[in-house]
């Protein structure tokens, strides 16, 4: 799977080799001569993509830059590369969120295996947030009174319940619902309790901040 590969290792010879490798394999590749060079420069998150990271280079180590990533908030994958084996700093990068380590020299048909796994977890997380996305966005739609009709009919509350605790009649809660599934874009309830779990509003009194963050604000509330 064609995706973007950085490069980052302080070896000029090996940056060249991998990125022979990678580009005759249909992959574009950026190369970075350190840790701090990839920081300056920041990769593309929104396109599917990986990281392939030195783990000892001059200046900020690879395990030093993985954690600045994480930081910044960064979803790229990451697979280390080591001279030899480090097996508390391995760990360590793992337990940190590395997708895959290997020792020089790497066989070629490991290493491409391993970065295409990488970029098709990426490129399946950046899907999943394209729909979140689109969900809050049709969330942000709903007057705020829909979207108190939203909330209570989502946690498998009735009609007439909405209605008593909105003071509001069965009919006006009948008509907001049929306007809610038309601007969530769903057929049934449960597809609709289905986008209230996924953004969140099912947990707690009403939806997490960090997910509604942006797409539930003003008329959203």
């Amino acid at each position: 799977m064609p995706g973007i590969v950085y490069v980052v290792d302080d070896d000029a010879s090996l940056r060249t080799t991998i990125q022979q490798l990678l580009e005759a394999a249909g992959h574009r590749v950026i190369t970075y001569a350190s840790g701090q060079q990839l920081l300056d420069q920041r990769p593309d998150e929104n396109s599917p993509g990986c990281i392939l990271l030195d783990i000892r280079m001059r200046g900020l180590s690879g395990p030093e830059v993985q954690g600045r990533l994480t930081e910044l908030g960064s979803t790229l994958p990451i697979v280390f590369l080591t001279g030899y084996m480090d097996i508390i700093a391995t760990v360590k990068a793992l337990k940190a969120g590395a997708d895959n380590f290997f020792i020089k020299p790497v066989r070629s048909d490991e290493l491409l295996k391993a970065l295409e796994k990488a970029i098709a977890r990426h490129e399946t997380a950046l899907a999943l947030k394209g729909e979140l996305e689109t969900l809050r966005t049709r969330l942000s739609t709903l007057t705020p009174r829909q979207r108190q009709v939203f909330e209570i009919i989502v946690r498998g509350k009735t009609n007439k319940h909405a209605a008593r605790e909105l003071g509001s009649g069965e009919r006006t809660i009948k008509a907001h619902r049929q306007v809610i599934m038309e601007k969530m874009k769903v057929k049934s309830l449960v597809q609709l309790v289905t986008i209230a779990e996924r953004l969140g509003v099912l947990q707690g009194s009403g939806p997490r901040r960090t997910e509604l963050e942006g797409g539930s604000r003003g008329t959203a509330r």
